[in-house]
């Protein structure tokens, strides 16, 4: 068990450390930290540690001379006893007459003689802690740790417990410093879903702060070319509009039998086109505001997609599979925009297809679900992610023989945005299937 999650773990922390900057940054400081802590202690020690064996020696030599002189000669069990209850030290007494241990039930640390002289073993370096009296005993001494047995644990836990804090606070500063970073990618998600109407907050003066301030500056520069671009639109599109009226109805008074009659009904059906185009315009930039733009009221779905069926040719043929659904909340007008673009897209390129395009209207938890599908020959995968947008035209199967603009879908992908829903094109294999959700209330 432990082997088959050991490497799920090491993969979850490189991932985290891989995507997260703020968990990089409080990893280079333990390791910092620790590194320095190292280097600090090994050379501290190396550099203290042979001066200080030459300077405590002498000391020790003079302190052993003097314990061993207590113990007497014959050595004094009751001396060298009270000797281990005053003094953190084992004692061990052998010889002829007296053998005996100041601790027979505790393991003993010898004082090493690598602790205290660099000296090798048979130029008498084991003098130093071992003494022997006129009468034939040896005394050996040692340092006893039992009083300090538990405190090393405790410096320990202290230190891991003042590790972690340091790392706690650590994390806390680089979360605090690097807080903008987040404001930032907040923002420039709502600038690129087309929201403006909220700049990044400008909470510092560093560099986050002097990043956040130029994204504000690049979307509002962003915003106002967007702006200005759908207002020479809905200029042109308006504009547009009255010469478009005054020749059709010119065209109208045309003599509609004779030579005259192919050139009026081609001119007619140019100006029907022209006429379509102006107002897929105008529609579209209005529902570039978002939900703004929608006047919403209920909608029996099924009734509505009904009536479209009725008014589009061949819109009889369709399958329809829509169970009784309760009213939504929706705009009228641009969910009918919807249907028809859409039925009318899978009317036209199912005209050699082997089943008629199906239709499916459902609610489901993220809202009222419009399924529609033709049986057609489709599109390519890498022509599928620009279906819907504006103008778009793939060259190969979808021609302009076929009829349209390019702005079907575009229109409806914006009228299922506008309701706060999804828009998703994929191959049916065969035909095109969209997908759209509207999200709605349910009165």
């Amino acid at each position: 068990m432990g082997r088959a999650e050991s490497p799920a773990w090491h993969h979850r922390v490189r991932h985290a450390l891989r995507h997260s900057i703020k968990r990089r940054l409080v990893a280079l400081f333990l390791l910092l930290a620790l590194a320095l802590a190292g280097a600090f202690m090994f050379g501290m020690q190396k550099a203290l540690s042979a001066g200080w064996r030459e300077a405590a020696r002498p000391l020790v030599v003079d302190y052993v001379d003097r314990l061993a002189a207590e113990i007497g000669s014959p050595p004094s069990t009751g001396r060298a006893g009270a000797i281990t209850q005053r003094l953190p030290v084992t004692v061990r007494i052998s010889g002829p007459q007296v053998n005996w241990r100041s601790h027979p039930d505790e393991l003993e640390r010898r004082w090493r003689r690598e602790d205290w002289m660099d000296d090798p073993p048979e130029r008498g370096a084991s003098r130093l802690l071992s003494r022997s009296t006129a009468d034939g005993h040896r005394i050996d001494f040692g340092l006893n740790f039992a009083a300090w047995r538990e405190r090393p644990r405790y410096i320990g836990w202290a230190t891991l417990g003042a590790l972690l804090l340091f790392t706690l606070l650590a994390y806390a500063y680089v979360r605090r410093l690097l807080r903008p970073l987040d404001d930032i990618g907040a923002g420039a998600r709502r600038f690129g879903s087309g929201d403006f109407s909220r700049p990044i907050a400008v909470t510092r003066d560093d560099e986050l702060g002097q990043l956040a301030a130029d994204v504000n500056g690049m979307a509002s520069n962003i915003h106002g070319m967007l702006e200005a671009k759908r207002a020479l639109l809905l200029a042109i599109s308006h504009e547009l509009r009255s010469p478009l009226t005054r020749a059709r109805l010119h065209t109208e008074l045309l003599p509609q039998d004779g030579e005259a009659a192919a050139p009026r009904e081609a001119l007619l059906r140019d100006l029907a086109l022209m006429r379509d185009l102006v107002t897929d315009l105008l529609e579209s930039e209005r529902l570039g505001a978002g939900h703004t733009a929608l006047h919403l009221e209920p909608v029996d779905v099924r009734a509505l997609l009904g009536e479209v069926l009725a008014g589009m040719a061949g819109g009889g043929s369709v399958r329809v599979a829509a169970d009784k659904l309760p009213l939504a909340t929706l705009d009228r007008t641009r969910t009918r925009l919807l249907l028809r673009n859409l039925l009318d897209n899978a009317l036209r390129h199912s005209e050699r297809a082997p089943s008629p395009p199906e239709v499916s209207i459902a609610k489901t938890a993220h809202g009222l679900e419009i399924v529609v599908r033709d049986h057609g020959p489709g599109v390519d995968a890498e022509v599928l992610p620009h279906l819907a947008e504006p103008f778009f035209r793939p060259d190969a199967s979808r021609e302009r023989a076929t009829g349209g603009v390019g702005l079907g879908l575009h229109l409806c992908k914006l009228v299922a945005l506008a309701h706060g829903g999804s828009f998703e094109l994929r191959n049916a294999a065969p035909g095109l299937e969209v997908r759209s959700v509207l999200k709605t209330a349910y009165p």
